[in-house]
């Protein structure tokens, strides 16, 4: 069935950045005393909204949470700034897509990390609508970011009209939690964690969004 609207999940979806964002969190706890692994990382924390995994680390009533919070932001906004982690595959995708219908971002980073990449992207203009992290009260894995843009597509759409496009286990079961359709894009964790998607596939790129679209 053709979607009516898409929604992309955007760390390790739309930017390429995981690594990045694993390297980070590694420097962070590192410094606040509870070290992490990459392994750990990928088990345990992607694909959780950033303050979530910030609390799962190092306990919800640590007292640096709020403080390690921010100065991810600030060391990923210096990493990726450029535009660089969003690939020109995925840059024609989600033209493509934009052209044919309605499209948004529900990620569980915040929005003074999405929009600085996207506009440097030069996706701004067609992604204008943007669930971030502190849109919401609960992050993935729960439903709460994608019924919400949802709301926002305002197009009368149902869920099951909105096609999702993830990376995580996590952002798979928000999707389908919110009764959405969606395709896990590999990179970031093995096939078998993403099992409950309607599909896998390689890559985000134009030659998929043809296939859907047309």
């Amino acid at each position: 069935m053709r979607p009516q609207a898409m929604c992309f999940d955007f760390n390790g979806t739309l930017s390429d950045d995981e690594t990045i964002m694993c390297e980070i969190f590694i420097e962070l706890f590192a410094e606040h005393g509870k070290p992490l692994s990459a392994q750990e990382y990928f088990d345990e924390l992607a694909g959780y909204s950033d303050p979530e995994i910030v609390r799962m680390w190092l306990g919800r009533n640590h007292p640096d949470v709020d403080e390690v919070i921010q100065e991810r932001i600030t060391r990923y906004r210096a990493a990726v700034a450029d535009g660089s982690t969003v690939s020109e595959s995925v840059r024609q995708a989600v033209r493509h897509a934009a052209d044919h219908v309605p499209v948004a971002v529900v990620s569980g980073a915040a929005r003074s990390e999405i929009e600085p990449v996207l506009a440097a992207a030069g996706l701004s203009d067609v992604l204008g609508i943007i669930v971030a992290a502190e849109d919401v009260e609960n992050g993935k894995p729960e439903p709460d970011g994608y019924l919400r843009a949802l709301a926002l597509l305002d197009g009368g759409f149902a869920p099951a009209d909105v096609l999702v496009f993830e990376d995580t286990e996590a952002g798979v079961a928000s999707a389908k939690t919110a009764g959405m359709r969606c395709i896990a894009v590999l990179g970031t964790l093995a096939p078998e964690r993403l099992a409950r998607a309607d599909d896998i596939v390689e890559r985000l790129d134009l030659e998929l969004m043809r296939r859907l679209l047309g």
